[in-house]
């Protein structure tokens, strides 16, 4: 019986590793494109790489392409995803590549979009260009989860937040903080990292929270602020209503006076009337739905009990994280107990779930 031998060499998965890490390194900064890496190598030496810009343009094969200060004639071109071959607000990668006179293109995983699916490789083969696919398949299936997500579903990918004290308590009066500070840090991580992040009114108005990244550098990134307030109650004195523009906030409301509207449409809020279920509750899958067309590719809800368990309840989540705190909360003042770990057992049954310590806070990671 013979061996199967790998068709790729160990320098392949090297440079296709290398092109992850650009791509990992813009993950939830490229708008409504996926990020992309890009190594091109020749004569067995790297010679250009690229990466998505932000927002998504231009993409990570032109960037590569544009930044070579080399002839690309004879190099080997290693990209993430399968490269674009369609007209949009860019030319197509693969005209580039052929244009560029690139010998070989290696890319892991085959683009769910149906304008690209399968089309570059028969593209590039009948330019006489070597076309190889499959390297690293698994991690980039892993990687482009949430891109993959997006377009098959037309909803952003959905992560959940919330801290709890050893004795499951989301909040006891006067206690502003139970997560220490290295929790603190990943939080504003996770908001860096997302494009978009929802609470009710209900913690607008009980916490007042920024809702903003405060990592060094990194606040220019910031997620849009989507606020669920049917009767629009939230405080006109908070954070949130004193720094809004046209462009950072967006309300979901259901009924209120005129007078009220006026108000927050003159301030800068982009309102959204929805509907309401029968037990007065949003619909939050249409709000999703909602939120996709309006360019939201990755959520994070960073709510409270309520909102949060409603979401798990109707399996919403793509992920969540359970932040715990070694402190316990006095429940002998007005407090509120987190209730959903049952819900969160029974959907993530048998699911991927990963335990961390960050310093003597423990996070839990349910995953789909």
């Amino acid at each position: 019986m013979s061996i199967r031998k790998d068709k790729f060499l160990k320098k392949d998965k090297k440079y296709m590793r290398l092109a992850l890490n650009l791509a990992n390194s813009r993950h939830g900064l490229t708008g409504v494109n996926p990020s992309v890496g890009c190594v091109i190598v020749k004569n067995d030496e790297i010679i250009s790489i690229g990466q998505t810009g932000y927002n998504g343009r231009p993409h990570a094969e032109y960037n590569a392409i544009k930044d070579s200060n080399e002839t690309l004639e004879g190099s080997t071109m290693y990209i993430t995803l399968e490269p674009c071959s369609h007209y949009g607000q860019t030319p197509p990668c693969t005209k580039e590549i052929i244009k560029n006179k690139i010998s070989k293109v290696i890319y892991s995983v085959e683009d769910v979009d149906k304008k690209v699916k399968g089309k570059s490789f028969k593209i590039l083969k009948s330019k006489n260009i070597i076309v190889k696919k499959g390297l690293l398949k698994d991690s980039m299936i892993s990687f482009y989860k949430a891109y993959f997500f997006n377009r098959r579903n037309k909803m952003p990918f959905v992560t959940g937040k919330i801290a709890i004290s050893k004795n499951n308590l989301i909040y006891s009066k006067g206690t502003k903080k139970i997560t220490n500070i290295h929790s603190d840090k990943f939080t504003h991580f996770l908001r860096y990292k997302n494009d978009s992040i929802m609470i009710s009114y209900k913690t607008l108005n009980k916490d007042n929270p920024k809702l903003n990244c405060r990592l060094e550098k990194l606040n220019k990134f910031s997620p849009k602020r989507i606020i669920l307030d049917n009767n629009l109650l939230s405080n006109i004195n908070s954070y949130i209503f004193r720094t809004v523009n046209k462009n950072n906030t967006i309300i979901f409301y259901n009924k209120a006076d005129k007078a009220k509207i006026s108000i927050f449409k003159k301030k800068g809020f982009q309102l959204i009337k929805s509907n309401l279920l029968k037990n007065d509750n949003f619909d939050i899958k249409l709000i999703l739905k909602k939120l996709y067309i309006l360019n939201c590719r990755n959520l994070l809800v960073e709510s409270g009990n309520v909102l949060s368990r409603s979401i798990i309840k109707n399996k919403l989540f793509n992920q969540f994280y359970l932040f715990k705190s070694p402190i316990n909360l006095s429940k002998l003042v007005a407090h509120k107990e987190f209730n959903s770990f049952k819900n969160l057992s029974q959907i993530y049954k048998n699911k991927k779930k990963i335990n961390t310590q960050l310093g003597n806070d423990s996070i839990t990671l349910y995953k789909k």
